[in-house]
């Protein structure tokens, strides 16, 4: 059965919608529920969500703005459904978005941030230069002060190791952005590692970062694999 991708305001959810949205990882952590989803529809303002048929089988809220007039594409809360089909369903996901990028910021890199609880969702930044953190990668001013500046926009200023881009939790809900699979390739041990100090039952999230640039932004939402050279 065909996948159907589309992005819509989050203010036209029905109810019907965000229950749909909160059975998708009931069951499992990060458990979602309609309680948390219903106030995420105050703090951004896009939902993209891939069905397969009928059925949900991701979804994602995410705004696009300007940080101190840099292009941003902001995830608050993702996730999809641990299916065989999951990386197929992230990738949709990532192209919708990017394509609303491309409208809104033509010409411009674009910075993509957002909270991983687990290594497998960095898979979410497939195709894009320069990601932070990374293995083997000791953080610039610039990039320390992207993700205080990341952490802020979450709702968690003055949380964040501006070393480890660990953003610590105070034992409520926290956004992330979920993905697993059985057909997901286990991340590298040095990926993992990254993702070692967490603590999620305090809700520990860890804020990563990438650029899309400009000229790789139509491939990126088509879905076509990019070779990022890092910025210039």
């Amino acid at each position: 059965m065909s996948f159907e991708v589309g992005t819509k305001d989050c203010t036209s959810l029905s109810d019907g919608e965000l229950a749909e949205m909160a059975d998708l990882c009931a069951n499992r952590e990060p458990s979602f529920d309609i309680g948390f989803l219903s106030k995420q529809c105050e703090e951004w303002v896009l939902i993209t969500q891939v069905r397969e048929g009928s059925k949900l089988r991701g979804y994602s809220f995410c705004t696009l703005e300007r940080i101190g007039g840099t292009p941003s594409l902001l995830i608050g809360v993702a996730s999809i459904d641990r299916t065989a089909k999951a990386e197929q369903a992230l990738r949709l996901l990532m192209g919708d978005q990017y394509r609303r990028a491309l409208l809104a910021f033509p010409d411009e890199d674009v910075l993509v941030g957002a909270r991983l609880a687990a290594p497998q969702a960095v898979a979410a930044f497939s195709g894009l230069v320069d990601v932070v953190p990374r293995p083997e990668h000791k953080a610039s001013g610039e990039e320390r002060a992207w993700g205080r500046r990341l952490a802020k926009r979450f709702g968690a200023e003055g949380r964040i190791d501006d070393r480890t881009f660990v953003l610590s939790g105070e034992g409520g809900p926290v956004g992330a952005l979920d993905f697993d699979g059985p057909k997901v390739k286990e991340p590298d041990a040095d990926v993992a590692a990254l993702f070692a100090g967490l603590d999620l039952n305090r809700g520990d999230r860890l804020v990563t970062f990438g650029w899309a640039m400009a000229e790789d932004l139509e491939g990126l939402a088509s879905g076509r694999p990019m070779v990022g050279k890092g910025r210039r």
